[in-house]
């Protein structure tokens, strides 16, 4: 026989264990109802296990979508609550099982979609199973714990031996009332720190509930942002740098840069920041290779359309130019460009040919190619061997800065090449060396520009940065970005924009 000890102990497992699933369900509900707009919309569109038509299916009806969004917002809340206070315990324990197990279903970790896992790289055991398997338990031990329902059953028993109710003169009952009913209080004060957080700092990327963005930030925007043509794709006039993202921070002498950059871009401050900007009207990124795999799940979590653009180089040690040609396709990219460092080694190692078949190979897979240069005398080569691209992009800024190297000591091809103690040589300090021999070659170009470097990682102010570069012939400017300044870019674009002083025309 189970002594009384033990009996207690396994009715608080129990109890603690229900009340915790019961909080993840009624924070997952709550968040949901607090978003703005929240729908499940962009998470089933996005499925892609065995079972994906059906959750399509939900998606593309009005009607379903909208009786699913309510299932899963009043769903979760209900099934928390009933889990948290105890009452209706195995009714809610079956049916946070089945809604667990649409969600298991919807990314199944096994087959070909476990190598996508939201949360890491698992296989067939995720939060979701372990959950329902809880749940599961719960619904067949015989003492749910403490709680509404046992309070209730156990005031059965009490009435039954006692014609009147003296909870005054029965220290057990009272005991009883006190234990079943102390999930009240709790419930309270967690709902109103989850209250708190949720209103200083919105729903979490991590929950089941939608990327929150700066909405009072947007609400200061000036207007629209224009388009440009570059192949089949309209992108905005304003494009966002992946520099940041990925952590190159260009900072010249200043070394913890880099790690202050990726330590402030997490995970979730990078899909906050893309959500931002895309509200804010920017609808396209160009990102250095190592950022495809961030890109790719932060689409497929969001339903996205944002348009990446991937810089891809060539594996020169295997004699492989189309490896990351091919992988960048497979990471669902939109356009694909030979990186700038990469087409200025070329050049400068007589080896253009190369670049010449890796374009070639990314147009024959019907994609836009695109070809990048911080030397401008890489692109000149380029043009004079007959290898011209889609679209160029070329660092584009002026030299009006302090940090910059005389121009007398000035050495093309320097740019990511070894950085000089030398104040007055390069030091990650300069990326459009020769600004005069750019504008020549960007103003008698018959392809788009995108001119990138606009600020000099930092050293220029937008507004000035900006309208050098529109004025000097780039058709888009690609910056890098924090969330704090996407408004700002966008409403400085719409300026420069409506005031320039531009003779080229526009290619794009």
């Amino acid at each position: 026989m189970e002594n009384l000890k033990q009996k207690s102990i396994r009715r608080i497992f129990v109890t603690v264990l229900r009340m915790a699933i019961g909080w993840h369900f009624l924070y997952e509900g709550l968040a949901k109802i607090v978003a703005v707009d929240w729908s499940a919309s962009s998470y089933l569109l996005n499925t892609t296990g065995f079972l994906s038509g059906f959750y399509h299916w939900i998606a593309q009806s009005p009607v379903l979508l909208k009786t699913a969004d309510m299932l899963n917002m009043y769903g979760l809340l209900l099934i928390g609550l009933a889990l948290f206070i105890g009452l209706y315990v195995r009714i809610a324990a079956v049916s946070g099982t089945l809604l667990l197990l649409l969600y298991y279903f919807a990314y199944p970790p096994f087959g070909n979609t476990w190598v996508d896992a939201v949360e890491g790289h698992w296989y067939i055991v995720d939060k979701n199973f372990i959950e329902a398997v809880a749940l599961m338990f719960i619904f067949f031990v015989k003492d749910r714990g403490y709680g509404i329902e046992n309070l209730m059953g156990a005031l059965g028993k009490f009435r039954s031996k006692h014609k009147k109710m003296t909870l005054a003169v029965e220290p057990e009952a009272r005991r009883k009332v006190l234990k079943n009913l102390a999930a009240i209080p709790v419930l309270g004060f967690m709902g109103w720190g989850a209250g708190k957080h949720l209103n200083t700092y919105g729903a979490d990327i991590t929950s089941g509930a939608t990327i929150q963005v700066q909405r009072t930030a947007l609400g200061e925007l000036k207007g629209v942002l224009p388009k440009g043509q570059i192949g089949d794709h309209q992108l905005s006039r304003l494009v966002m740098g992946g520099n940041l993202i990925g952590g190159w921070a260009h900072s010249r002498d200043l070394l913890y840069v880099p790690s202050l950059f990726k330590a402030y871009n997490t995970e979730k401050k990078v899909y906050e920041t893309l959500m931002l900007g895309e509200e804010a009207g920017i609808n396209s990124i160009n990102i250095g290779f190592p950022s495809n795999e961030l890109l790719a799940k932060y689409k497929k979590l969001t339903g996205s359309k944002l348009k990446v653009i991937t810089q891809v180089a060539p594996n020169m040690e295997k004699n492989d130019y189309y490896e990351f040609i091919n992988k960048a396709i497979d990471f669902g990219v939109d356009i694909i460009q030979v990186q700038g460092n990469w087409c200025d080694w070329l050049v400068r190692d007589g080896k253009t040919e190369v670049i010449g078949k890796m374009l070639d190979k990314i147009r024959s897979q019907g994609y836009t190619a695109g070809l990048g240069a911080h030397t401008v005398d890489a692109l000149i080569t380029c043009e004079q061997e007959g290898i011209v691209p889609d679209y160029y992009m070329q660092t584009m800024h002026h030299d009006h800065y302090w940090s910059a190297h005389p121009r007398e000591n000035r050495v093309a091809f320097e740019v990511d090449g070894e950085k000089s103690p030398d104040h007055n040589r390069f030091h990650d300090n300069l990326f459009c060396l020769f600004p005069d021999r750019t504008v020549e070659f960007v103003n008698r170009s018959t392809v788009p520009v995108m001119g990138f470097k606009v600020l000099a990682a930092g050293a220029i102010e937008p507004k000035d940065g900006f309208q050098w570069a529109f004025d000097n012939g780039a058709d888009f400017i690609c910056v890098g970005m924090f969330d704090f300044q996407v408004v700002s870019d966008v409403n400085t674009t719409l300026d420069v924009l409506s005031n320039l002083n531009r003779k080229r025309q526009w290619y794009s």
